[in-house]
């Protein structure tokens, strides 16, 4: 097997993993480069091959992961973009779902839709519900709509057609027609984006993928220009938010797949962690420069959904962004990282984030300009980082600047010392991170306190055991790695693509030749999300929408791999039991009908995730230095502090300790016991005496 590198983009930092063919991972990280992604990722392989002593040719793969979709749809930096729809029907974006997603705020902002009101064009056609056309396309009138879009300078257009779900011919004749006579324009029909009935959350996503499609093909082209010019001659894979990887030409057609590309990685990496220590029940924690992000494990897998929101009015409530209808892991997002900003707030208390200094400028202990006091210049001011060693010494940090920084955004207006100050910040952040995780998973009856933690990315192993305790969490866990841990998991992620496709059959309707033959078409569908894969190497793995008559919205049931034959009476039972999961009741003898059918198709994991080993870091054998440290319940006193490439299996200390490795920090807490198992992964078990 030739070595495989996976490259992970985030907002602060690109994080890049080497896996060799002896399981040996190679890491590093570097400043992103905001203006163009793609600079920091070519410019580090050659530095990442570098330091593994390895050529170009030794790579056989290159997997990629980035926030660059999610980024153009809050900046909203993406193509001039325009909709075709159903004549009549141009107002949905404006009308959503009309639900308030607050009750009694007065003053209730949505997020504006993607396209503008002037930008949406509607067609002559309409199909029912039942996929019968009631009246023709009128191909004419439509190509003369799309000639006056094209003269308002629109770069792609979303085609967004009532029912297409039940009959994607109307959809599928425009794209043709402007495939044919506009081949310039990017085109995204909806029923191929996402087939659910819905129609509002159908088009936004189908508009979010027209939005961002020019710019992503655009820098898709700047990265695999750039590997070639540098020698690469292996494959290159893009993640998915579903956690699975998919080339290039998929990604180019389903942009809007990659909203939360990299972070979907990292948590199939803890689930995997999870899983070769003993821990089916896992909380994931990564936290990095710009955001924090947490995902439930339950029984070994990761939770997924088939929705998420972007764009958010509000960052903790729901309905106030732009839906999108995609598979992606259940994943929840906190504006709190390294570069978020603190300051002063209208009720006079620390609020720390969402706002970002990112790479540029940065914190202000970067030396690159940045005045605002962020939550990396409180940690280096409370002892959890060191100007010296911040980066592997390849970054110092300048302590004045941060001093500087806090004491003019917090410690003065507040009236208290620069190290009162500081731990503000650092408190304020592990109280948001906490509150947000107890949302999360009590919205889905998710008990962390007899799970462990798996904490990783730039930032998440300073604040780990701190959040830990508040939430009563048990174990922490640091895997070897920690800091790019995302990235290594995008070097071991499988390819593997999932298909939803809306059709609503009651069951007593639905026959096993039926039963079988959706299941085959989905598979067959999913199939060609994966070009040039071994169709007989891939595992398929079915689930369906399933709902009582009469309700308005269904629960998820897995079904078990099994003959179509076998699967059909043992429906009802499933269904059952996944209903009296969500809502501690069923309803016998009522009636139920199938909404949604859902299958994964995936290949083979390409390495074995659970047993990686770092590549040998050179260590001074002296013993560990001191450095005063900030701890709520002792003040600042003299704390350890570990270079974690020179800890032994077997090892044993107890915080207050400060763990030391290139790419991040392990905070240990004051009684919190720390070992080194035979993986190298840093376990922690937290002193659960009080809650703060």
């Amino acid at each position: 097997m030739r070595s495989r590198v996976g490259i992970d983009i985030g907002g602060t930092f690109t994080d890049f993993a080497l896996l060799s063919a002896d399981g040996h991972v190679v890491i590093d990280k570097r400043l992103t480069t905001p203006k163009d992604p793609a600079v920091a990722v070519l410019e580090g392989l050659p530095a990442l091959l570098a330091k593994a002593e390895a050529g170009i040719g030794d790579v056989g793969t290159v997997v990629h992961g980035t926030t660059l979709v999610t980024n153009s749809l809050i900046e909203r930096r993406g193509a001039r973009t325009a909709v075709l729809c159903t004549r009549g029907f141009a107002d949905v974006f404006d009308i959503a779902r009309e639900r308030r997603y607050d009750m009694y705020d007065l003053r209730i902002q949505y997020p504006e839709p993607l396209v503008p009101r002037s930008l949406r064009a509607e067609v002559d056609e309409r199909i029912d519900a039942r996929g019968q056309i009631v009246r023709p396309l009128d191909l004419d009138q439509t190509r003369k709509t799309i000639v006056r879009l094209v003269e308002q300078r629109v770069e792609a257009i979303a085609i967004c057609l009532l029912n297409s779900p039940v009959n994607q011919a109307h959809e599928q004749a425009i794209a043709e027609l402007i495939v044919a006579e506009f081949p310039d324009l990017y085109v995204s029909a909806s029923a191929d984006i996402f087939p659910f009935i819905r129609e509002y959350d159908r088009w936004t996503t189908a508009s979010m993928n027209a939005f961002a499609q020019p710019m992503f093909d655009r820098y898709l082209d700047r990265i695999e220009d750039g590997l070639r010019t540098q020698g690469f001659d292996g494959e290159l894979y893009v993640m998915s938010s579903a956690g699975g990887t998919v080339a290039p030409e998929v990604a180019r057609r389903y942009p809007v797949r990659m909203l939360e590309s990299g972070p979907a990685a990292g948590v199939l990496q803890a689930a995997t962690i999870g899983d070769s220590l003993g821990h089916s029940e896992v909380l994931s924690f990564d936290m990095g420069g710009t955001t924090a992000k947490g995902a439930l494990i339950r029984s070994g897998t990761p939770l997924k959904r088939y929705e998420m929101e972007v764009a958010r009015v509000h960052e903790f409530k729901a309905g106030s962004g732009l839906p999108a209808r995609i598979p992606v892991l259940d994943l929840i997002e906190i504006g709190s990282g390294g570069g978020s900003i603190a300051e002063i707030g209208t009720r006079g208390v620390i609020g720390v984030g969402p706002r970002s200094a990112g790479a540029e400028p940065g914190p202000a202990c970067y030396g690159r300009g940045g005045p605002d006091a962020t939550l990396t210049d409180a940690n280096l001011l409370l002892g959890y980082l060191d100007v010296a060693s911040f980066l592997g010494g390849e970054m110092r940090l300048g302590r004045g600047a941060a001093e500087t920084a806090v004491a003019a955004a917090i410690a003065e207006p507040l009236g208290v010392d620069d190290g009162r100050a500081a731990w503000g910040i650092h408190e304020t952040v592990n109280e948001d991170i906490a509150r947000a995780f107890r949302n999360h998973a009590s919205e889905r009856g998710f008990d962390y306190r007899s799970c462990v933690m798996i904490a990783f990315g730039g930032s998440g192993p300073v604040h780990a055991c701190r959040v830990a305790r508040k939430l009563r969490v048990p174990t922490v866990i640091f895997p070897a790695g920690a800091g790019v841990m995302s990235a290594i998991g995008l070097t071991m992620s499988p390819l593997s693509f999932e298909l939803l496709r809306s059709d609503r059959i009651a069951y007593d309707a639905l026959t096993v030749d039926g039963l079988a033959s959706r299941l085959t078409d989905l598979a067959a569908a999913a199939a060609r999300g994966l070009p040039g894969a071994d169709r007989s190497k891939l595992k398929a793995q079915h689930s369906l929408d399933i709902r009582y008559r009469g309700q308005g919205y269904e629960v998820e049931v897995a079904l078990p791999n099994d003959t179509p034959e076998a699967l059909l009476p043992r429906m009802p039972a499933l269904f059952a039991e996944a209903y009296a999961a969500v809502f501690a009741n069923t309803f016998p003898g009522t009636p139920i009908e199938i909404l949604n059918w859902k299958t994964v198709l995936s290949a083979a994991a390409p390495a074995d995730v659970g047993d990686y080993r770092l590549a040998s870091q050179p260590v001074a054998d002296v013993a560990p230095e001191t450095r005063p440290v900030f701890a709520p319940d002792q003040g600042r006193s003299e704390a350890p502090v570990y270079n974690r490439y020179a800890l032994q299996a077997g090892e044993t200390f107890v915080g207050p300790a400060v763990v030391e490795e290139r790419e991040s920090t392990c905070v240990i807490g004051v009684g919190d016991e720390a070992r080194v198992d035979a993986h190298g992964n840093l376990i922690v078990s937290i002193r659960l005496g009080d809650a703060g």
